[in-house]
């Protein structure tokens, strides 16, 4: 039973993902986007940052098959300025996708805890914490690091 439902959790998480994007799409054309979204900081500090273990997860992303996702969030040996803000801003797409992918999963944990189904609810936003959540705070420790790399220019 748990198998199925974590199955059914994964599933729903990609799917998100592809829903993230698609309404990111529509989103980055709006004035509301560019003032309030791409300046998104939930965690500033970064001890919270490593209580929550966001280093144990930027290791994972690093070194499993996730370094395979997304391809234009590197960067090379030499780059200049325009790199950065060319990178800073791919990181806040990914960002903006797994944020709103989060909400859309969250509202499958809301129905799922209405309906008394508090084992699938669990599951689901474990999962979603992990697949949504995590990269979404890991980007954004990301963003504040080349912010700092772009102020020393």
């Amino acid at each position: 039973m748990k198998g199925k439902y974590l199955s059914f959790s994964f599933s729903i998480v990609f799917i998100s993902w592809i829903v993230g994007m698609v309404i990111n799409f529509y989103l980055k054309k709006t004035a509301f986007y560019n003032k309030k979204l791409t300046s998104l900081n939930f965690i500033r500090s970064e001890r919270i940052n490593r209580i929550l273990g966001i280093g144990v997860f930027k290791w994972i992303v690093k070194n499993t098959f996730f370094r395979f996702f997304n391809q234009k969030i590197k960067l090379s040996g030499r780059f200049d300025k325009a790199d950065l803000v060319a990178l800073r801003n791919e990181m806040t797409s990914s960002e903006i996708d797994h944020l709103i992918a989060f909400v859309f999963v969250m509202v499958f944990v809301v129905i799922k805890v209405i309906k008394d189904d508090f084992l699938l609810g669990g599951i689901i936003m474990g999962v979603n914490i992990i697949m949504n959540l995590y990269p979404s705070l890991l980007q954004q420790e990301h963003k504040r690091r080349i912010d700092r790399l772009m102020g020393r220019m």
